[in-house]
């Protein structure tokens, strides 16, 4: 009788043990559809040299962020923002590294110049290669994204709030004169209150103003900017994702650019939830004390001491 019991315990075992298994079958191959579907809305872009190369190396994964200020998706724009966006498993850590436009760099195929023209004459793949040489890291894949697609996302979030000072929002409106020309809509539309300094609240057009402001604080304060927007937007993209995934992704899987295959893409939303958990850290490069204003050619460059910077990426992204 004993020994019938415990056959029968452990034929019950099995059978929960294999429902369980196919239940996690179905609904990760579900998750797959879906990620499937979503993915079919972004723009892949394969770039040349980059398809056979790994996504990851060492442990950790880097993506460079490209904002375009190009009206049109995939256009001739110059790339207005670079972020590296650092996913270590190594250090459990998120890095978001800014890549100040104006660094003076060696671009193959071409003379020296600043980082952003790397952009202009060969688009991602030449810019990623760029940052790869001057650097010594590997970069192998690319997210473009317009600026319209930025303050859609923003406005699906619900907006973000951050301190703003008198001229930073002074700066907002009158970067708001040009836009709302641009985009057809009424004179006067998101002004803000210039007495109003202190934390307040942006929707998508106010954060894309505040972000593009390089003239209070020069590309420096721009950038810790547009990581301020972006952190913003991290924090708040979850819950956003539950309550308005519609109005998340419609405004901007349409204008994004990527070279990240479907099976990355699923890999990266697989480990979402772990990623929550890791450490943020943000920065820029070139470090403090390690560059000087330059003119070269007629250009006002960074000239900077590459030593310092890849010392500091190294020990950034591979821990060492």
């Amino acid at each position: 009788m004993r020994k019938e019991k415990r056959k029968r315990r452990k034929s019950g075992l099995l059978r929960l043990l294999l429902f369980l298994l196919a239940l996690a079958a179905v609904l990760l191959a579900g998750w797959y559809y879906i990620v499937g579907r979503l993915y079919g809305e972004i723009n892949f872009q394969a770039a040349e040299g980059y398809a056979d190369q790994p996504w990851k190396s060492e442990g950790a994964v880097n993506i460079l962020l490209i904002g375009n200020d190009s009206r049109e998706n995939g256009g001739d724009g110059r790339s207005d923002a670079m972020i590296l966006m650092t996913i270590s498993d190594k250090t459990k850590t998120v890095y978001m590294t800014s890549l100040l436009r104006d660094i003076y760099v060696e671009i193959p195929g071409h003379d020296g110049n600043r980082l952003n023209a790397a952009y202009s004459f060969g688009g991602p793949e030449l810019l990623m290669e760029t940052v790869e040489q001057n650097f010594d890291i590997d970069v192998n894949r690319y997210v473009q994204v317009n600026f319209e697609a930025f303050a859609a996302l923003v406005d699906a979030v619900g907006g973000v709030d951050l301190e703003l000072s008198g001229p930073e929002i002074e700066y907002v409106n009158a970067y708001l004169v040009e836009y709302n020309m641009l985009t057809e809509r009424p004179e006067g539309t998101d002004y803000m209150d210039t007495a109003a300094a202190g934390r307040v609240h942006l929707n998508g057009p106010q954060a894309l103003a505040y972000s593009r402001n390089r003239y209070i604080g020069t590309d420096f304060g721009r950038t810790e900017r547009q990581r301020k927007v972006l952190s913003e937007i991290m924090k708040k993209l979850p819950s956003a994702l539950l309550s308005n995934s519609g109005s998340v992704f419609g405004g901007l899987l349409p204008n994004l650019t990527t070279n990240l295959t479907k099976n990355e893409c699923f890999g990266l939303s697989f480990q979402a939830g772990k990623l929550l958990t890791y450490n943020l850290v943000q920065g820029s490069i070139p470090l403090e004390g390690s560059y000087q204003d330059a003119d070269v050619r007629g250009m006002a460059v960074l000239q900077i001491d590459f030593d310092k910077n890849k010392e500091y990426l190294q020990e950034c992204i591979y821990g060492k």
